[in-house]
């Protein structure tokens, strides 16, 4: 249940005609602390609870557990959520033996697109595409739990 993944900013769309599903995301934070952070999401037409646990080496792997939950519940759940939603289109992009999933969000977070990678290994090594921009996986801003509390469009110059 140990996450591997790393983050990079998105440069040029390119990534949405490779993409071969998309899904609109809403999610909130029952608790947005950096050492558990537990997570209420819906994805398309279902529900999910996760919980992650505070990051290592660089920010690269963290705990995780993730349960689809009715989606009636996570909308209920969402409601009891801290302030500060995120809301984001997914696109899933194939990449040599990869899988990226790049964010693109909305709100407050308007203007902010980036890209994911989960690893088998903090040393795998994988293909990156032409858009693919900086790596922000040591980055907390890029955190979805910190993009909650302070949003993309107020950091002032990006």
């Amino acid at each position: 249940m140990v996450e591997i993944e790393r983050k990079f900013l998105v440069k040029s769309n390119d990534f949405k005609e490779q993409a071969f599903t998309q899904n609109n995301i809403a999610q909130g934070y029952l608790s947005s602390i950096p050492e558990t952070t537990v997570r209420v999401r819906i994805k398309g037409n279902k529900g999910f609870i996760t919980i992650k646990g505070i990051s290592h080496h660089g920010g690269m792997s963290r705990f995780e557990w993730e349960n689809e939950i009715p989606v009636d519940e996570a909308k209920e759940l969402l409601k009891l959520c801290e302030k500060g939603k995120i809301e984001k289109t997914r696109f899933e992009i194939k990449s040599g033996d990869h899988i990226f999933e790049v964010d693109e969000f909305y709100g407050e977070n308007e203007g902010l697109v980036m890209a994911e990678i989960e690893l088998k290994s903090e040393t795998d090594s994988f293909e990156k595409p032409d858009w693919l921009g900086e790596e922000v996986t040591d980055d907390e801003r890029y955190y979805n739990a910190y993009l909650s509390k302070n949003p993309f469009k107020n950091w002032g110059k990006h």
